[in-house]
């Protein structure tokens, strides 16, 4: 059977926005980017974030000072998993969270992973997140924290920063 090339050029246009849609996730929290974070999910959306249940702008009033907080974060994502139903979308993405937080002793590391489960929708052609539940899988919490400033050969490492002044928002259209 020879496939419709233009349902799947639609379908892989589809697939290829949800991606987006998540990796400008893992970047608006990570640069602490209130706009790109806002730009995930529609506004009547919904997330149940396993310390936190509640809306878009909720969530956004919960995370970020909470990250900001922190000395670095970074969050990757994975194994993004879609099924298309028309103007819906079921979707499970695995993430590894990074994070280091400042305590009494200097900093501590977390580390997480687990699975985003969202539900997506497509509006005037533009996929969001409407629902989010979020599985963790596993955590750890270390005593200490590795030196992130120095590298592989003892170099010095000047770490990312957050919006609007990470070097992404300079040199490249990112943002």
């Amino acid at each position: 059977m020879v496939p419709n090339v233009s349902q799947f050029m639609s379908e892989l246009a589809d697939r290829e926005a949800i991606r987006d849609c998540l990796y400008r996730y893992s970047r608006g929290v990570d640069r602490c980017d209130e706009d790109m974070l806002r730009s995930v999910y529609w506004e009547d959306a919904y997330d149940d974030h396993a310390a936190f249940a509640g809306s878009r702008e909720e969530l956004i009033a919960w995370v970020l000072p909470m990250l900001r907080a922190m000395d670095q974060t970074m969050h990757m994502i994975c194994n993004i998993f879609i099924r298309l139903h028309g103007a819906h979308a079921d979707v499970e993405s695995y993430f590894y969270g990074y994070h280091r937080v400042p305590d009494s002793a200097g900093f501590h590391d977390g580390v997480s992973s687990g699975r985003y489960i969202d539900r997506f929708e497509r509006r005037n052609g533009e996929w969001r997140i409407l629902r989010r539940q979020v599985v963790v899988d596993w955590f750890r919490d270390y005593p200490d924290s590795g030196d992130w400033e120095i590298g592989p050969m003892g170099q010095k490492l000047k770490p990312g920063g957050r919006h609007p002044t990470d070097v992404s928002y300079k040199l490249a259209k990112l943002g």
